[in-house]
């Protein structure tokens, strides 16, 4: 599934819809399951229970306007006739419902048809339905869109979890894996890719709606969420290299020119010989498509042989840094990985989702080190994947790896850091216990025993466990269905220049999360040496409980500093010694390992984030060591960790003499190295974007309305993404001028990345009039804005330093808030929940936040969720600002 940042979905809360007239004799029997837009597990699995041997032959007619035509005739087996059966279909207009060769009036709620059992056999049954349905705008179903650049219409679909719905008459869950049969009739000039390559295209009298006829193959059995249909006038490059393998790549024709082809058919064909190697089970597929798509809702999607990815994150206007090809490699090796782990095997049920993406994030992770020029990739997993799951389990809303589903409005619940790196770092430190080659041996037995079959958890923890020998429930148990990060402390006393008594403490979050858990580290020991920091002694070790000595250590020379999770192996929160400590903070350049570089900066910025080493130091630590980094992966780490240093000083609102220097003091340091870095563009466009992360000087911001003149670059190549950028910061800071840079810009750049930058630039303005217009917009559920540009006003509405004007809105934002939780759904709300819900760093925000989560108990999961986050995070704002040692306003 798609790769990404972490993400919180809401339960849905479904408007009503008439019952379509019913023209029968008699009354229909009551329906197999609740009148609502979801499907519950328990009747998910009660129609499995009666259903087999599902396949369907799909016909669809697309001509590029708002509406497209299908019909679904699907055939599957029927245990019984007891009860009727329900076929999923979403909000369409259906035509003509035939059961077994038989015409019958359609019972039909917009969520799903009814066929009464006097209607179905015991035994083989089909079902044809005829259907029109309006294209989907919001990423879901089969997605339209018209690019501004050329007016071509593209589509393209997108059915995790339950949206294939929004596009044929489907089973839709997991479970009933089916074959797929599929016609298209499609405009002249388009292409059609799906999970199968064509075996025939006709043109003329062969379409009824003019254009062309596609004709494709039937496909292997697939759950519905694998199969996918895309189609419009891509512009297509084909691998000619690839001789096992066909394999193609797509885009929208406006940003072919953007597309770097030869580094997407590299990392395919490297990614296909790693994972047949390394899983001994040849790629099932006949072919590799994969295609970038427009307004996309997630990072990526795995469906089967015809992988789709966002623009927004793989399309560059410049070269790609080194930063942005490894995620490029990263994410295609995650949705290759899930063609073995997910499309062949494939979880019974949406509680296994968190399997397959763990099991992607792991083993894109280690084919990107394995397979690519990124051999840093487990550095980068560790500062990126592993530090995002390390702050979603510190918070609140934290949930076990494995958790119930009761429904489909649930499937996307605890899409998060959790499901994606918390339990991608379970298995990589499971490896590690059990060794690599069991470990592989346990995945390729597990994927050979149910290839084109559903499994649950227990299935893969069985493979892995005989694999090793050894019972793994305890392990299951404390790791997958417990919440919370565990934290160690190194423990020791030194006699005569030598430890004398080693311990690891562990300790587990509170009375709510009182796990204490079983895994195998590295304890490292440091010595500084003419101002370098040595390695002295590595011990493995496996500890468990409150408590594990750790006999390996005593003898060995007393120690600067002690690390005990060298290297990375385990998952667990790190809390150095106060001598460890002392040494991260004052000797970081004397540390050549840059993973342990990585970890000892991360160990400062967990004693910012609580409240234990003041901001302001921290900030004196980056001002004298990041322009020394010379790592590219870490530099970009310690950047990152910059900006948000400078977010947490704007969030604030501090105006002092200190405030006042320190942002003039980031903002010289970025600049400094935007210079030092002349002729080395990616270490110099990391420095830039920092840059303009923190530039807000009336100096800085004449700078940069410079540089888009050509004036001041420093040899750095100003490129679109670059000026939009530029465009973006000026707008923000309310620079004379930035407004019309905009309509300018725009006469420049007529591309849908464009428009979406120019809103982004607009909306940041700090206008109370452009934000009174915007937020309306966006309150307004039936705007006619794409919602990709929705979300782009959202994200820009209220940036850090605008905490008065956010303020305006607060209050009557958050009184919204439950009104259009039920009113919107669960693609809004992911967004807005975590854009829109009010807090300023401030008590009496705390206090506000505080009110609304013990009153607002109704909102949907997702949603009370983001709510309980906003209010931790305002706390801990709050307890940062406190916690400063430099002078207050």
């Amino acid at each position: 599934m798609k790769h990404f940042a972490p993400r919180v979905m809401a339960l849905a809360i479904a408007s009503s819809f008439a019952l379509g007239a019913i023209s029968t004799a008699q009354a229909a029997p009551a329906p197999a399951r609740a009148e609502n837009a979801y499907l519950s597990e328990a009747d998910a699995m009660a129609r499995s229970a009666r259903i087999s041997n599902v396949d369907y032959v799909l016909d669809f007619t697309l001509t590029g306007k708002e509406t497209f035509a299908g019909t679904t005739t699907v055939s599957f087996d029927l245990k019984d006739t007891d009860s009727a059966v329900t076929i999923d279909l979403n909000k369409a207009t259906v035509k003509s419902v035939s059961v077994n060769g038989k015409q019958v009036a359609p019972r039909y709620n917009n969520w799903f048809i009814t066929l009464a059992p006097q209607d179905l056999a015991k035994g083989r049954n089909t079902v044809s339905i005829a259907y029109e349905r309006l294209h989907s705008t919001n990423g879901e179903g089969l997605h339209r869109m018209v690019d501004p650049v050329d007016n071509r219409v593209y589509t393209y679909s997108h059915f995790e979890p339950a949206a294939a719905q929004q596009m044929f008459a489907v089973f839709d869950q997991p479970d009933l894996k089916a074959t797929y049969t599929v016609t298209v009739n499609a405009p002249g000039d388009w292409h059609v890719v799906t999970t199968t390559r064509e075996s025939a295209v006709a043109d003329g009298v062969a379409n009824p709606a003019g254009g062309k006829r596609w004709t494709f193959p039937k496909t292997k059995k697939l759950s519905p969420y694998n199969f996918s249909l895309h189609a419009g006038p891509y512009h297509v490059w084909e691998d000619k290299t690839s001789a096992r393998y066909p394999m193609r790549l797509f885009a929208r024709q406006s940003v072919a020119k953007q597309v770097t082809p030869a580094d997407w058919f590299r990392y395919t064909r490297n990614g296909l010989v790693f994972f047949e190697d390394y899983f001994g089970i040849p790629y099932q597929f006949e072919k590799y498509d994969q295609l970038l798509v427009p307004d996309f809702l997630y990072g990526a999607m795995e469906n089967a042989a015809a992988v789709t990815f966002a623009e927004a994150r793989f399309l560059h206007k410049s070269e790609m840094t080194p930063a942005q090809k490894v995620r490029l490699a990263k994410v295609i090796m995650h949705e290759m990985a899930h063609q073995w782990f997910g499309d062949l095997v494939t979880m019974k049920w949406w509680n296994g989702l968190w399997l397959n993406e763990s099991f992607a994030s792991f083993m894109a992770t280690l084919a990107t080190a394995e397979a690519t020029e990124f051999k840093d990739a487990w550095q980068a997993f560790y500062q990126q994947d592993k530090q995002a799951a390390y702050t979603m389990d510190q918070k609140v809303s934290t949930h076990p790896i494995e958790v119930p589903v009761p429904s489909s409005s649930n499937a996307f619940d605890n899409i998060d850091a959790i499901t994606y790196s918390k339990g991608a770092s379970t298995l990589k430190q499971l490896r590690h216990m059990l060794g690599e080659e069991v470990f592989r041996k346990g995945v390729h037995n597990y994927l050979v025993k149910y290839s084109w079959q559903n499994a649950r958890l227990e299935d893969f923890i069985g493979s892995l466990g005989e694999a090793a020998g050894r019972d793994l429930s305890r392990w299951t148990k404390d790791w997958l269905y417990q919440a919370g990060v565990n934290t160690i402390t190194a423990n020791y006393s030194c006699k005569g220049g030598k430890i004398s008594a080693f311990s690891l403490q562990q300790t587990a979050p509170g009375k709510a999360l009182p796990t204490l858990r079983e895994q195998r580290v590295q304890v490292a020991a440091f010595k500084l040496a003419d101002g370098k920091l040595v390695l002295d002694k590595n011990v493995p070790v496996t500890y468990t409980g409150a408590k594990t000595a750790v006999p390996g250590m005593v003898g060995a020379a007393c120690p600067d500093l002690v690390y005990p999770n060298y290297q990375d192996w385990g998952f667990v929160k790190v809390n150095l010694d106060k001598r460890s400590f002392a040494t991260a903070r004052t000797s970081l350049a004397g540390v050549d390992d840059p993973l342990l570089r990585a970890m000892l900066w991360q160990a400062l910025w967990d004693g910012v984030r609580d409240a234990r080493l003041p901001l302001n130091e921290f900030i004196q630590v980056a001002l004298v060591n990041a322009p020394q980094e010379k790592d590219y992966t870490l530099l970009g780490d310690v950047l990152g960790k910059v900006t948000a240093s400078r977010e947490y000083l704007d969030a604030m609102s501090l105006d002092n003499a200190w405030s006042r220097q320190t942002a003039k003091a980031l903002e010289e340091m970025a600049w400094n190295g935007v210079v030092a870095n002349r002729g080395n563009e990616s270490f110099q466009r990391l420095w830039f974007g920092t840059y303009l992360s923190v530039a807000s000087s009336q100096e800085a911001l004449a700078r940069l309305a410079g540089m888009l003149d050509g004036k001041g670059t420093e040899g750095l190549a100003i490129g679109q993404d670059q000026r939009w950028a530029i465009i973006n910061r000026l707008n923000r800071f309310d620079h004379a001028g930035a407004g019309a840079l905009v309509e300018a810009e725009q006469a420049r750049d007529k591309s849908d990345a464009g428009q979406g930058a120019a809103i982004a630039a607009t909306v940041s303005r700090p206008d109370p009039n452009v934000k009174s217009e915007w937020l309306a917009t966006v309150e307004d559920l039936q705007t006619k804005l794409p919602f990709s540009k929705v979300r782009t006003a959202m994200g820009a509405m209220y940036p850090a330093e605008q905490k008065a004007l956010a303020e305006q809105t607060a209050a009557s934002r958050l009184a919204k808030l439950p009104a259009i939780d039920k009113a919107a759904g669960p693609v809004f709300m992911r967004s807005y929940a975590n854009t829109m819900i009010p807090a300023s760093c401030t008590p009496a925000s705390v206090q506000r936040l505080q009110k609304a989560a013990d009153t607002m108990k109704d909102l949907s999961a997702g949603t009370r969720r983001s709510l309980l986050d906003t209010l931790q995070e305002d706390q801990r704002c709050v307890a940062i600002r406190q916690a400063l040692t430099a002078p207050k306003s």
